[in-house]
């Protein structure tokens, strides 16, 4: 699918708050059991990495998900405050924005899939990762080239900083004060 980049970074350099589909956009879909029937899914370090230059540059980091014991641990280990439980991803938005008094049209929304389409279609700045269905990257504002579950928010999070200014500066101060 072919998005227009001008478009894209000039919508990136509004944005305050990046609101993330978990399932399909921070893993890749996959889901492993134990013998136990414990539930394992895994996360990329690159993801985590992104949600930090992007929370380390002033704009907000938030997952959205149904319900899971996993997006809670992995969001307190990345630092990432803001978890969302929604079934209705649109309204949760609506909700979201009033609480912090960004506009939608400040706001990245991440999403792969069918459900994700009407918050995607409220925000400023809607993104598919290279797995998101046709439906989702036919309506995204950007594709990224990584997958969900391979890093894709290192690219987004890189992307935005840089049509806001503010990726050299982030690059010189952790490349050599690291991240204090």
């Amino acid at each position: 699918m072919a998005y227009n980049v001008v478009d894209a970074l000039e919508r990136a350099k509004k944005v305050k708050m990046v609101v993330l589909d978990v399932h399909g956009v921070l893993t890749s879909g996959t889901i492993l059991y134990s013998e136990e029937g414990v539930k394992f899914q895994a996360f990329h370090h690159d993801d985590g990495f992104g949600a930090n230059c992007l929370m380390m540059c002033g704009v907000e980091v938030a997952l959205m998900t149904r319900k899971s014991k996993i997006v809670d641990v992995r969001a307190a280990e990345v630092g990432i405050k803001h978890v969302l439980r929604a079934k209705d991803k649109g309204t949760k938005l609506q909700e979201v924005s009033e609480e912090f008094g960004i506009g939608l049209d400040e706001m990245c929304f991440v999403g792969d899939e069918i459900i994700d389409m009407g918050a995607m279609k409220m925000v400023g700045f809607a993104v598919s990762p290279a797995n998101g269905v046709p439906e989702v990257q036919e309506i995204s504002h950007y594709v990224t080239k990584r997958a969900g579950g391979q890093g894709m928010l290192r690219e987004l999070g890189e992307f935005i900083l840089r049509a806001q200014d503010k990726w050299q500066p982030l690059v010189d101060k952790v490349s050599s004060k690291g991240w204090g």
